[in-house]
Protein backbone atom coordinates (compact mmCIF):
# COMPACT_ATOMS: atom_id res chain seq x y z
CA UNK A 1 0.00 0.00 0.00
CA UNK A 2 1.25 3.78 -1.02
CA UNK A 3 2.52 5.80 1.85
CA UNK A 4 1.78 9.21 1.96
CA UNK A 5 3.38 12.12 3.09
CA UNK A 6 2.85 13.75 5.85
CA UNK A 7 2.10 17.13 4.30
CA UNK A 8 -0.46 15.07 2.28
CA UNK A 9 -2.37 13.38 5.69
CA UNK A 10 -2.10 17.15 6.83
CA UNK A 11 -3.85 18.26 3.66
CA UNK A 12 -6.63 15.43 3.77
CA UNK A 13 -7.47 15.77 7.72
CA UNK A 14 -8.25 19.35 6.63
CA UNK A 15 -10.86 18.36 4.43
CA UNK A 16 -14.29 18.69 6.59
CA UNK A 17 -16.37 16.25 4.86
CA UNK A 18 -15.76 13.56 2.48
CA UNK A 19 -19.09 14.71 -0.18
CA UNK A 20 -18.82 15.88 -3.22
CA UNK A 21 -18.27 19.00 -3.35
CA UNK A 22 -19.16 22.33 -5.60
CA UNK A 23 -15.91 23.74 -7.90
CA UNK A 24 -15.72 26.73 -6.10
CA UNK A 25 -16.11 24.95 -2.94
CA UNK A 26 -13.45 22.63 -4.11
CA UNK A 27 -10.97 24.77 -5.02
CA UNK A 28 -11.29 27.24 -1.94
CA UNK A 29 -10.59 24.03 -0.17
CA UNK A 30 -7.44 23.19 -2.34
CA UNK A 31 -6.41 26.46 -1.68
CA UNK A 32 -6.14 25.92 2.00
CA UNK A 33 -3.73 23.18 1.61
CA UNK A 34 -0.19 23.57 2.93
CA UNK A 35 1.75 22.78 0.15
CA UNK A 36 5.51 22.24 -0.98
CA UNK A 37 7.98 25.22 -1.55
CA UNK A 38 7.01 25.24 -5.56
CA UNK A 39 3.83 26.46 -7.48
CA UNK A 40 1.72 23.23 -7.59
CA UNK A 41 -0.29 22.27 -10.31
CA UNK A 42 -4.06 21.71 -10.20
CA UNK A 43 -5.54 18.98 -12.37
CA UNK A 44 -8.81 17.14 -13.12
CA UNK A 45 -9.33 13.63 -13.44
CA UNK A 46 -12.71 12.86 -15.12
CA UNK A 47 -14.20 9.16 -15.17
CA UNK A 48 -15.92 8.65 -18.32
CA UNK A 49 -18.70 6.83 -19.40
CA UNK A 50 -16.98 5.22 -22.42
CA UNK A 51 -15.48 2.21 -23.61
CA UNK A 52 -12.01 2.67 -24.21
CA UNK A 53 -11.74 -0.38 -26.28
CA UNK A 54 -14.06 0.79 -29.19
CA UNK A 55 -12.45 3.47 -31.38
CA UNK A 56 -15.66 4.87 -31.75
CA UNK A 57 -15.57 6.23 -28.46
CA UNK A 58 -12.47 7.87 -27.82
CA UNK A 59 -12.41 11.19 -26.08
CA UNK A 60 -9.63 13.66 -27.41
CA UNK A 61 -8.91 17.39 -28.57
CA UNK A 62 -7.23 20.56 -27.65
CA UNK A 63 -8.61 23.76 -25.32
CA UNK A 64 -7.31 27.04 -24.32
CA UNK A 65 -8.51 27.87 -20.92
CA UNK A 66 -9.46 31.38 -20.16
CA UNK A 67 -6.88 31.99 -18.10
CA UNK A 68 -4.03 29.31 -19.61
CA UNK A 69 -2.00 26.20 -17.42
CA UNK A 70 0.12 28.80 -15.79
CA UNK A 71 3.67 27.23 -17.63
CA UNK A 72 5.32 27.50 -20.93
CA UNK A 73 4.71 24.80 -23.56
CA UNK A 74 7.41 23.03 -25.26
CA UNK A 75 6.24 22.96 -28.97
CA UNK A 76 8.17 20.94 -31.89
CA UNK A 77 6.81 21.01 -35.12
CA UNK A 78 7.11 18.96 -38.08
CA UNK A 79 7.92 21.11 -41.22
CA UNK A 80 10.83 22.31 -43.98
CA UNK A 81 11.56 25.06 -45.56
CA UNK A 82 9.67 28.46 -44.65
CA UNK A 83 7.32 26.60 -43.03
CA UNK A 84 10.00 25.42 -40.56
CA UNK A 85 11.04 28.71 -40.27
CA UNK A 86 7.29 29.97 -39.44
CA UNK A 87 7.10 27.56 -36.46
CA UNK A 88 10.10 28.67 -34.89
CA UNK A 89 8.96 32.50 -35.32
CA UNK A 90 5.71 31.38 -33.81
CA UNK A 91 7.88 29.74 -30.36
CA UNK A 92 8.72 26.51 -31.61
CA UNK A 93 11.34 25.02 -29.72
CA UNK A 94 12.42 22.91 -32.38
CA UNK A 95 10.97 22.28 -36.55
CA UNK A 96 12.57 19.56 -38.81
CA UNK A 97 11.42 17.27 -41.29
CA UNK A 98 12.97 13.73 -41.10
CA UNK A 99 16.02 14.61 -39.30
CA UNK A 100 13.47 15.75 -36.74
CA UNK A 101 11.78 12.29 -37.02
CA UNK A 102 15.15 10.26 -36.54
CA UNK A 103 15.98 12.47 -32.89
CA UNK A 104 12.55 11.14 -31.40
CA UNK A 105 13.44 7.81 -32.46
CA UNK A 106 16.14 8.06 -31.02
CA UNK A 107 15.42 8.18 -28.00
CA UNK A 108 14.43 12.32 -27.61
CA UNK A 109 11.18 13.13 -25.82
CA UNK A 110 11.88 16.59 -23.92
CA UNK A 111 8.97 18.38 -25.16
CA UNK A 112 5.28 18.86 -24.98
CA UNK A 113 2.99 19.10 -28.01
CA UNK A 114 3.89 18.04 -31.54
CA UNK A 115 2.37 19.45 -34.88
CA UNK A 116 2.59 18.99 -37.92
CA UNK A 117 2.22 19.86 -41.50
CA UNK A 118 0.12 17.77 -43.39
CA UNK A 119 2.94 16.92 -46.13
CA UNK A 120 4.84 16.00 -43.29
CA UNK A 121 2.48 13.02 -42.00
CA UNK A 122 4.27 10.47 -44.44
CA UNK A 123 7.36 10.96 -42.04
CA UNK A 124 5.37 11.25 -38.74
CA UNK A 125 3.48 8.26 -39.05
CA UNK A 126 6.40 6.51 -38.52
CA UNK A 127 6.43 7.58 -34.74
CA UNK A 128 2.99 6.22 -34.21
CA UNK A 129 4.16 3.39 -31.67
CA UNK A 130 6.96 6.37 -30.19
CA UNK A 131 4.71 9.17 -29.28
CA UNK A 132 1.17 7.63 -29.27
CA UNK A 133 1.85 6.18 -25.85
CA UNK A 134 2.24 9.26 -24.43
CA UNK A 135 -0.27 11.01 -26.23
CA UNK A 136 2.02 13.29 -28.18
CA UNK A 137 1.34 11.96 -31.86
CA UNK A 138 -0.04 14.82 -33.92
CA UNK A 139 -3.98 14.08 -35.23
CA UNK A 140 -5.79 16.38 -37.38
CA UNK A 141 -8.65 15.55 -34.38
CA UNK A 142 -6.86 17.43 -31.68
CA UNK A 143 -5.57 20.40 -34.05
CA UNK A 144 -1.96 19.43 -34.43
CA UNK A 145 -1.84 18.56 -38.59
CA UNK A 146 -2.38 22.03 -39.79
CA UNK A 147 -0.76 24.20 -42.39
CA UNK A 148 -1.87 27.24 -40.04
CA UNK A 149 1.73 26.87 -38.16
CA UNK A 150 2.28 30.26 -37.20
CA UNK A 151 -1.67 30.25 -35.12
CA UNK A 152 -1.52 26.85 -33.93
CA UNK A 153 1.77 27.03 -32.97
CA UNK A 154 1.16 30.29 -30.91
CA UNK A 155 -1.63 29.18 -29.34
CA UNK A 156 -0.40 25.97 -27.61
CA UNK A 157 2.91 27.98 -26.54
CA UNK A 158 0.77 30.40 -24.80
CA UNK A 159 -0.85 27.47 -22.97
CA UNK A 160 -3.02 25.71 -25.00
CA UNK A 161 -3.45 22.21 -23.51
CA UNK A 162 -3.81 18.64 -25.40
CA UNK A 163 -5.48 15.79 -23.78
CA UNK A 164 -7.16 12.30 -24.36
CA UNK A 165 -8.43 9.31 -22.72
CA UNK A 166 -6.54 6.80 -21.46
CA UNK A 167 -6.74 3.20 -21.53
CA UNK A 168 -9.24 2.78 -17.85
CA UNK A 169 -11.30 6.07 -19.61
CA UNK A 170 -10.26 8.25 -17.64
CA UNK A 171 -9.33 11.77 -18.98
CA UNK A 172 -6.77 13.87 -16.99
CA UNK A 173 -6.07 17.78 -17.53
CA UNK A 174 -3.99 20.78 -16.23
CA UNK A 175 -6.20 23.25 -14.86
CA UNK A 176 -3.44 25.71 -13.83
CA UNK A 177 -1.33 26.78 -10.99
CA UNK A 178 -2.14 26.70 -7.10
CA UNK A 179 -1.25 30.17 -7.19
CA UNK A 180 -3.87 31.45 -9.65
CA UNK A 181 -6.93 33.26 -7.63
CA UNK A 182 -9.70 30.76 -7.04
CA UNK A 183 -12.08 32.68 -9.55
CA UNK A 184 -9.78 31.93 -12.64
CA UNK A 185 -9.12 28.11 -11.11
CA UNK A 186 -13.46 27.83 -11.23
CA UNK A 187 -13.25 29.45 -14.15
CA UNK A 188 -10.68 27.50 -16.34
CA UNK A 189 -12.52 24.14 -14.64
CA UNK A 190 -16.22 24.94 -15.40
CA UNK A 191 -14.77 25.81 -19.09
CA UNK A 192 -12.79 22.76 -20.09
CA UNK A 193 -15.88 20.53 -18.18
CA UNK A 194 -18.32 22.42 -20.97
CA UNK A 195 -16.39 21.70 -23.68
CA UNK A 196 -15.17 17.75 -22.98
CA UNK A 197 -19.37 17.27 -22.54
CA UNK A 198 -19.77 18.33 -25.80
CA UNK A 199 -16.95 15.47 -26.96
CA UNK A 200 -19.48 12.65 -26.04
CA UNK A 201 -19.32 9.92 -28.70
CA UNK A 202 -22.67 9.23 -30.15
CA UNK A 203 -22.13 5.65 -29.45
CA UNK A 204 -21.32 6.15 -25.80
CA UNK A 205 -24.48 5.44 -23.60
CA UNK A 206 -25.80 6.45 -20.20
CA UNK A 207 -23.67 9.00 -17.92
CA UNK A 208 -20.79 10.84 -19.97
CA UNK A 209 -19.37 12.11 -16.43
CA UNK A 210 -19.21 9.63 -13.79
CA UNK A 211 -16.57 11.07 -11.39
CA UNK A 212 -14.71 14.14 -11.43
CA UNK A 213 -11.76 15.16 -9.67
CA UNK A 214 -9.73 17.95 -8.63
CA UNK A 215 -6.06 17.95 -6.59
CA UNK A 216 -2.37 19.39 -6.56
CA UNK A 217 0.31 18.36 -7.49
CA UNK A 218 1.06 16.93 -4.02
CA UNK A 219 -2.26 17.01 -2.56
CA UNK A 220 -5.52 14.43 -1.78
CA UNK A 221 -8.02 14.35 -5.07
CA UNK A 222 -11.70 16.48 -4.29
CA UNK A 223 -14.73 14.39 -5.59
CA UNK A 224 -16.63 17.15 -7.52
CA UNK A 225 -20.76 17.17 -7.26
CA UNK A 226 -22.62 15.74 -10.01
CA UNK A 227 -21.75 17.76 -13.60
Amino acid sequence: MKKHSKRYRRARDKIESTDPMSISEAVETLKKFAGPKFDETVEIAIKLGIDPKQATQGVRGSFSLPHGIGKSVRVVVFAEGDKAEEAKAAGAMEAGGEDLVKKIQGGWMDFDVAIAHPSMMRHVGKLGRVLGPHGKMPSPKSGTVTDKLKDVVGEFVAGKLEFRNDDTGNLHAIMGKKSFPEEKLVENIQAFLSYVRTLKPVSSKGIFFQRAFVSTTMGPGLQLKAL
